[in-house]
């Protein structure tokens, strides 16, 4: 079983950490990251296009023009989606666009971009993640850390963690149930507090699904 450096925020080494190979090791297939964004870019979707059919087009209650003497095609009502203004014919209507993705494949998923991540040397493990409360002061810990966009996972929602980091446009903070694999692939690294690991190790392994 592979080890880790447990860091502070000076960088400093105070402590290690198992990491389970399957999760921090496993082998990076570009297709399960793709299937896996794609379903949650798909989830993410409004669904909320919509044209209006010849049958919600207002108007329409007279007929347009004569029927014969005109020379132009007859026409019974300007709803007619042959006519300028009428409705639409197969245009979008609201529905939803998310589908199911095997609970397999996206705990695979998370455990191939942690795994991308350890390997490229993205991936932090912190003791703790605390803040004052105050934007700028925690602005100036991660930038002294050498984070320019980065997400911020911990086993749980720390109140001022979050209020201090709500107004950072480059770093995102959610706890373990918020982890997920677009995430961690936008952002240029990941840190994770020492507490996490055993919570994202039993939701990313594929023998935990039910």
């Amino acid at each position: 079983m592979a080890t880790a450096n447990v860091l502070n925020w000076k960088k400093e080494k105070v402590g290690q950490v198992d990491l389970n190979p399957d999760v921090f090791e496993a082998e990076v297939k570009k297709e399960v990251l793709h299937t896996v964004v794609r379903w949650q870019l798909a989830c993410r979707r409004q669904g909320t296009s919509m044209t209006k059919t010849k049958g919600l087009v207002s108007g329409g209650g007279k007929k347009p023009f004569k029927q014969k003497g005109t020379g132009n095609a007859r026409q019974g009502s300007t709803r007619s989606p042959l006519m300028p203004g009428g409705g639409t014919t197969f245009g979008p209507q609201p529905r939803s666009y998310s589908y199911v993705l095997p609970k397999k494949m996206r705990r695979l998923g998370l455990s191939m971009a942690l795994s991308h991540l350890h390997k490229e040397g993205r991936l932090y493990i912190i003791d703790q993640l605390t803040s004052e409360g105050k934007t700028k002061e925690l602005n100036k810990k991660l930038k002294a850390f050498g984070l320019k966009k980065a997400v911020l996972i911990d086993s749980s929602i720390d109140d001022k963690f979050a209020r201090a980091s709500r107004n950072l446009e480059k770093y995102k903070y959610f706890p373990v149930e918020g982890m997920n694999v677009f995430d961690l692939l936008k952002y240029d690294a990941a840190v994770i507090t020492k507490e996490s690991v055993d919570k994202i190790v039993d939701r990313c392994l594929v023998e935990n699904v039910r």
